[in-house]
């Protein structure tokens, strides 16, 4: 799919006969042939701009560039919480910027490029609306985890733990996407004269440098904590699952003698034992028995656990030094 783009006003605005920016979502085969045909561009360089796995970089040939940049796929409820990463070509031409990417992607929404009256001003766009893209999904994953986590904290199945895993997956590859375009907008920086870059384009692309550096910076702080409390957050599922065997515990030791009362003689037996006596008083009296034993078990145990957990270490005595 086509999506043509001309420079009006110092905005980008789509038009059927722009020829400013040509973005292609998709390119189907007649598309690939016309790019390869008819504007010239590499077959390697325009399979690697629809290969998720190509590392981002620059090749200029005179005044044409050629740019692999990492962005975020968007995101769909079947992912099941994984975010993954797609590459999008950059080709740029003295009076046009060529743009292939696999799906429809937020290329042009960032609002710190406001001016576009010139292709390379529209690469900069696009290169800053990455970042931006990368900083929103950030703070997307971010609030899974906290609300994850605190699920965990209460849930005693391995469910939300994978999710955390899947989290922890997805800032791998959002770190190393991140990564990639630093490489990416470092060598643009270097070769800023090559693409004649004017003085405001090249301060707003040391801008673009610096977010790209903080952004980086952030995804690797999220991955580290999150590597970091895997094991305590499984931790906390082991913990819940040991206290709700303790709980099950003490509640079959506290039926056990009540068992062990009821089922020595049976019913039959217990009328022998109770021959004379009304079974309106007998059986009241024994149910009446048998909880209280139950109930003198449980205050036992719970006795026991509290003696055993307020056990503390003999202090040792303290010398004085002068």
């Amino acid at each position: 799919m086509l999506e043509r783009y001309a420079f009006e006003g110092g905005r980008l605005v789509p038009r059927e006969d722009g020829d400013g920016v040509l973005l292609y979502v998709a390119p189907t085969d007649e598309e690939r042939l016309y790019l390869v045909n008819e504007r010239g561009i590499d077959p390697h360089d325009l399979a690697s701009a629809l290969d998720p796995d190509e590392l981002g970089r620059v090749e200029l040939d005179g005044p044409k560039a050629t740019l692999i940049i990492k962005q975020p796929r968007n995101y769909a409820s079947e992912d099941q919480l994984l975010f993954t990463v797609a590459s999008v070509g950059l080709f740029l031409e003295p009076k046009r910027l060529i743009v292939v990417a696999p799906e429809p992607l937020e290329l042009f929404a960032d609002k710190m490029v406001r001016k576009v009256n010139n292709p390379r001003d529209a690469l900069l766009k696009v290169l800053y609306s990455s970042i931006a893209h990368f900083l929103g999904h950030l703070k997307v994953i971010n609030m899974i985890s906290e609300a994850l986590e605190k699920r965990i904290n209460a849930s005693m199945g391995n469910k939300y733990l994978l999710d955390m895993f899947t989290l922890e997956k997805s800032l791998v590859y959002y770190v190393n996407g991140i990564g990639s375009n630093q490489m990416v907008l470092e060598k643009i920086r270097v070769s800023a004269p090559k693409l004649k870059l004017t003085a405001a384009q090249r301060e707003i692309l040391e801008d673009i440098v610096i977010e790209n550096s903080q952004c980086s910076k952030q995804a690797d702080i999220y991955s580290n904590i999150l590597t970091g409390l895997m094991d305590a957050r499984g931790s906390v599922v082991n913990n819940n699952l040991s206290m709700l065997m303790k709980k099950l515990t003490v509640i079959s030791v506290v039926f056990m003698p009540m068992n062990v009362i009821a089922g020595m003689g049976g019913m039959s037996e217990f009328s022998g034992w109770t021959k004379g006596v009304s079974p309106w008083l007998s059986y009241p009296a024994f149910l009446a028995g048998i909880c209280a034993l139950g109930y003198v078990t449980y205050i036992v145990l719970k006795k026991w656990d509290a003696g055993a957990s307020d056990y503390q270490l003999p202090r040792g005595r303290r010398k004085r030094t002068r």
